[in-house]
């Protein structure tokens, strides 16, 4: 049996599948597909509580940073709490040794690859199969820790790529607007995207198109046109890209990557829109209650009633948005997942072992969501801290990677095998 949470709601999907028609690949088909608003993995719903493990395909390499003994450990960990869906960063580009930023990347130069983590992606993706586990992988970041539109724009011929360790999140902002107005920078982009796409594993010998282990292909982490005059270009730039993928590959779904409103410049009918084309297949939140001022750091504890509140009036909202859009133009509803959502420890602390009462309460009434089987249809926290021993609260090299990339403080918002109450409320959420 798959690790799905079939069980707590087992009369609820073998109702909805009675009931849903056809349209898919079959009850044989290992790919995850949609319809009527659920994922479907041959006949059988699709409902996941998953993780974000961003730094999968590095842990998987035989070079710089990887581990596989550690990566073994964790995904038969991951699948014992019965988490089989894990968001996964395919690789960093960009120069080596930046402030906040990842280490090693997988692009150096524009077409230039990595062979080492090409191949930790042929062998992480080769384990998933194995323990029949999904992923998705974003192809691109709108931010500069793993260097994604900045970088893109500095191979581009835009200038310097702005690093906001040094200048700050509105400079950083300004220069990224460039990025889909940037004809050269999406080239560089699109060719990215056509090589991985397109790519044939070296382990199993099949093209990544028909691998059973992609969930997923998404266009990028928390894409946004940062400025009221890209709005138009960055519609165009989702559209055409979700088309590039669907070209290469048909059989696995794509995403987009988008925040909701808050990564469209609080324009939901842009999000609506993003999330309308027909070449993306459901749609996708984010939500920070710290990052967005829902909460501050005196009140991470004990002002989850109100995080919680504002979770469920921003699903709420995007759940109508979509499903107003897509029934006024004929199509039936699309799946929206809460595929990043992160909570503080206690106090802001970082170290492992400390309290996390504020999260465990947060946590579970965002997997409640899912268990009840209404607006969302899978979620992945953020992230997966497993087994690593942060040795500093900012990242270095040499460092084990943790759920918190490098630009934030490591073990803030990680999930680590020892936080045992956080634990305990994934076991509840999957019924493990």
């Amino acid at each position: 049996m798959r690790n799905r949470i079939f069980i707590p709601f087992f009369i609820l999907m073998t109702i909805l599948g009675a009931c849903s028609g056809g349209g898919h690949k079959g009850s044989h088909s290992p790919f995850v597909t949609v319809r009527d608003g659920n994922f479907y993995i041959g006949d059988s719903i699709y409902r996941y509580i998953g993780t974000n493990f961003w730094y999968g395909t590095i842990l998987a390499s035989e070079g710089r940073g990887g581990d596989r003994e550690r990566l073994a450990r964790e995904l038969d960990s991951l699948q014992s709490l019965g988490i089989d869906n894990l968001r996964i960063l395919v690789g960093g580009d960009g120069a080596e040794g930046l402030a906040s930023h990842i280490s090693p990347t997988l692009q150096t130069a524009p077409g230039v690859y990595n062979d080492t983590l090409l191949q930790g992606l042929d062998y992480l993706l080769d384990q998933l199969e194995k323990r029949d586990m999904k992923a998705v992988l974003y192809l691109n970041n709108a931010w500069e820790w793993s260097g994604g539109f900045s970088t893109y724009l500095e191979w581009a011929g835009a200038g310097e790529a702005v690093n906001p360790a040094h200048a700050g999140y509105p400079a950083y902002m300004e220069y990224a607007s460039q990025f889909v107005r940037n004809d050269s920078a999406k080239a560089l982009a699109a060719k990215h995207v056509s090589r991985i796409v397109g790519r044939v594993n070296s382990i199993t010998g099949r093209k990544y198109a028909d691998s059973p282990a992609i969930m997923s292909w998404q266009i990028a982490n928390e894409p946004r046109p940062f400025a009221e005059e890209s709005k138009r270009s960055f519609a165009k730039w989702i559209a055409e890209t979700a088309a590039l993928i669907k070209s290469i590959d048909p059989n696995h779904l794509v995403s987009v990557g988008s925040e909701g409103s808050h990564g469209c410049e609080n324009d939901i009918e842009l999000w609506k829109e993003i999330h309308s084309y027909p070449d993306v297949d459901y749609a996708t939140i984010h939500i920070w209650p710290y990052n967005w001022s829902w909460i501050t750091p005196e009140t991470v504890s004990d002002s989850v009633s109100v995080a919680c509140r504002k979770t469920d009036e921003y699903m709420s909202r995007h759940f109508t948005a979509l499903q107003k859009a897509l029934v006024d133009s004929g199509a039936t509803m699309k799946p929206i997942v809460l595929e990043e959502f992160g909570y503080p420890r206690d106090g802001m602390a970082t170290a492992k072992g400390s309290a996390v009462t504020g999260r465990d309460a947060y946590y579970a009434h965002v997997f409640d969501k899912v268990a009840k089987g209404g607006k969302i249809a899978g979620l992945n926290f953020w992230g997966w801290g497993g087994l690593a021993e942060p040795a500093h609260t900012t990242w270095q090299a040499g460092d084990d990677y943790t759920g918190d990339p490098a630009q934030e403080a490591q073990g803030l918002n990680s999930v680590f095998a020892s936080d045992s109450t956080t634990i305990a409320v994934i076991r509840r959420a999957t019924g493990r």
